[in-house]
């Protein structure tokens, strides 16, 4: 499943440099979450790294975009072709 950044963002920013798909980008108003990108950090790191760096608490799962961790390291491979994982 996704994250999504909730409107409580107060644009900091912190969220942005540690994803490693390029999920994250600066909103007109909040930093948003492209939920094609977003792989819960799967591939990348053992824990959502936006989860953990958001000093306002406002990344949180999108229920709009579930999909299994299978899924997620699927779409991580079609991100990273020819990359082995770090975590999986």
């Amino acid at each position: 499943m996704a994250y999504k950044i909730t409107e409580e963002c107060i644009s900091c920013g912190a969220c942005e440099t540690d994803c490693g798909n390029d999920a994250i980008t600066e909103g007109e108003t909040i930093y948003v979450i492209d939920p094609d990108k977003c792989t819960e950090c799967v591939g990348n790191h053992e824990a959502p790294r936006c989860v953990e760096l958001c000093p306002a608490d406002c990344v949180v799962l999108d229920p709009a975009h579930k999909e299994s961790r299978e899924e997620s390291l699927q779409k991580w491979h079609r991100l990273h072709p020819g990359e082995t994982p770090e975590s999986g």
